[in-house]
């Protein structure tokens, strides 16, 4: 039995509609259509600007069709539209790096006691979660005024079907959900003045929302066509997306973020766990991503603007080589700091961060992105050694999928500071993942997480070996 699925994957920086045609244990993957995602100034607002995704989202669709046996979304996480009664959009959603967040987790803390509620969450503490989010709009007229608010893959999937649901793997990202119950924590919203009526009804990935409006689907100028609720958690997507052949894995889901951490089969939210900052968030077929989130390339993709912006543009390829140059030994920073977060020049702030940190600037671009790179990897490794500590679970191999996934020196540089074979690829982990969900769904396939990943061998790149 063969069939073709439209996987519409949204990323922080960049979007895409990927075809995946599934015939028995092959699959095809075509990309119909690539676009750019960037954020909107306005008002001292950082905003995303959905409507112009939307537009991309459709000319990919129309782009993918005319006849598809299913359709899937998966986005970034934390984020949310609020809508009215009648189910227009009252604005555009505030983007996770917006400052409005930075005092949210102290503010939080003052009535809950973070223990606690990590035990209920499982979530890390991260100004950019949704938890914190909410409660920097809690009293504003929008939210006030809402009659619905939907995490942004739950959005797009309104507009395409006009059913409100909220996808499980997305919702557990949130800070809101009962990590144990796989229910919306109701308490936790109660006890911070949240209003509860704003969540829309949970629903497991493989779920079939129902078709796709008439008139989307005129728009698109597809034939009727099903909308599947697929892992909407991009990086859920991207998990279900890695080759694994054993189950002592770790994985790195590398992009504008870096997600890194061990599938589990339960929740942990011990002491322990809280102390090292992982998260606990849901996966298909009721495993757990226990992860840490980590900046990612985007400090790269940051830097390279602002060489732009000095009138020095470098080609990434040639940068990367020249970065593969530099000697070993070179300065480690804290990528997770703030200001790398928020973005600007994160050159200048590389070089800050060395001097304050007593450790020798770099001084060229090269150098800056080795340093970028180097650091990048010693957090990958400090953070699967502190999951192994944590969980008790040993790791055999590193899986690096996603976007970064083509970038050699980095997988290297991690090979090196993990002292673990690293295997690369697929770069569209997520796509397929998509696409993987909604072909069980529909009964094109059958199988286990194990048989799902036994399709995805030929999507792997390479394996580097640690050098001592």
């Amino acid at each position: 039995m063969s069939a073709t699925y439209a996987a519409v994957d949204l990323g922080a920086t960049s979007g895409r509609v990927m075809t995946g045609h599934v015939d028995g244990d092959r699959i095809e993957l075509r990309e119909a259509h690539r676009f750019d995602n960037r954020p909107v100034h306005l008002g001292g607002t950082l905003y995303w600007d959905v409507l112009s995704l939307w537009r991309e989202v459709v000319e990919g669709l129309r782009l993918a069709g005319p006849r598809l046996a299913g359709i899937g979304i998966d986005t970034w996480g934390a984020d949310y539209g609020l809508l009215e009664a009648d189910g227009r959009l009252l604005a555009n959603p505030v983007n996770m790096r917006d400052r409005r967040t930075e005092c949210m987790p102290e503010r939080v803390a003052e009535l809950i006691d973070p223990a606690e509620l990590y035990t209920v969450t499982g979530a890390q503490i991260s100004s950019i979660n949704t938890i914190y989010q909410w409660m920097s709009a809690r009293d504003d007229w929008s939210m006030q005024h809402a009659s619905a608010a939907l995490l942004t893959p739950d959005l797009f999937a309104y507009w395409l079907t006009g059913e409100r649901r909220a996808e499980l793997t997305v919702a557990s990202s949130t800070g809101l959900l009962d990590v144990r119950t796989r229910q919306w924590s109701t308490d936790v919203m109660g006890r911070l003045g949240m209003r509860v009526d704003l969540l829309a009804p949970l629903v497991e990935p493989g779920n079939v929302r129902g078709e796709v409006l008439p008139e989307v689907a005129r728009q698109c100028e597809i034939a009727p066509t099903r909308f599947f609720d697929v892992a909407s958690h991009d990086t859920a997507s991207a998990v279900l997306g890695v080759p694994a052949t054993c189950d002592d894995f770790a994985y790195i889901s590398c992009g504008t973020w870096s997600l890194v951490g061990l599938e589990l089969s339960a929740p942990n939210t011990s002491l322990e766990a809280q102390a090292a900052n992982f998260t606990n968030e849901l996966g298909v077929d009721g495993t757990v991503r226990f992860l840490r989130n980590l900046t990612g390339l985007w400090m790269v993709t940051q830097s390279l603007r602002q060489w732009e912006r000095e009138g020095e543009p470098h080609s990434l390829v040639a940068l990367l080589g020249a970065a593969a140059d530099c000697p070993p030994g070179g300065p480690i920073i804290d990528t997770g700091r703030p200001e790398f977060v928020r973005g600007g020049d994160v050159p200048g702030m590389v070089r800050a961060e060395c001097v304050r940190t007593d450790q020798r600037a770099p001084t060229t671009a090269p150098a800056v992105t080795r340093c970028i790179l180097d650091s990048l990897a010693a957090a990958y490794a400090d953070t699967i050694r502190d999951a192994m500590r944590v969980t008790g679970r040993s790791v055999s191999v590193v899986h690096i999928v996603g976007g970064g996934a083509r970038n050699e020196l980095l997988a290297q540089l991690t090979a090196d500071a993990c002292g673990l074979p690293v295997i690369t690829g697929p770069v569209e982990a997520a796509a397929l993942g998509n696409v993987l969900v909604q072909a069980r769904a529909d009964d094109t396939i059958s199988g286990d997480l194990a048989a799902m990943r036994a399709r995805l061998g030929p999507w792997v790149l390479a394996r580097y070996e640690p050098r001592r």
